[in-house]
């Protein structure tokens, strides 16, 4: 069960799940509530380094998620390219 977890987890709570089951909007919000609660500054070292292992951890997983989404808007795009015999006879094409 502890690679469900990056360092001791978050204080606040026994379980969190595995980044890598996590949307991206999922991963984002928990993201933006950890570095709030990290920019207070009011925790123990040993608890700042959990939160921000969670964090590094989350941010990972969005940049994951948004690579993603950049190839899929790419590879669409390009299905979409003057290739097409319809695009041939636009105007700008005479």
């Amino acid at each position: 069960m502890s690679d469900n977890t990056f360092g001791t987890g978050t204080p606040t709570t026994d379980v969190q799940p595995d980044p890598a089951t996590l949307t991206y909007e999922q991963a984002r919000a928990e993201l933006i509530e950890t570095v709030k609660i990290l920019e207070l500054g009011q925790m123990s070292l040993d608890e700042s380094l959990s939160y921000w292992e969670r964090g590094e951890a989350l941010a990972k997983r969005c940049e994951v998620l948004l690579d993603g989404a950049t190839k899929r808007v790419e590879a669409a795009l390009s299905q979409g390219q003057p290739n097409d015999p319809e695009d041939a006879h636009s105007p700008a094409g005479n």
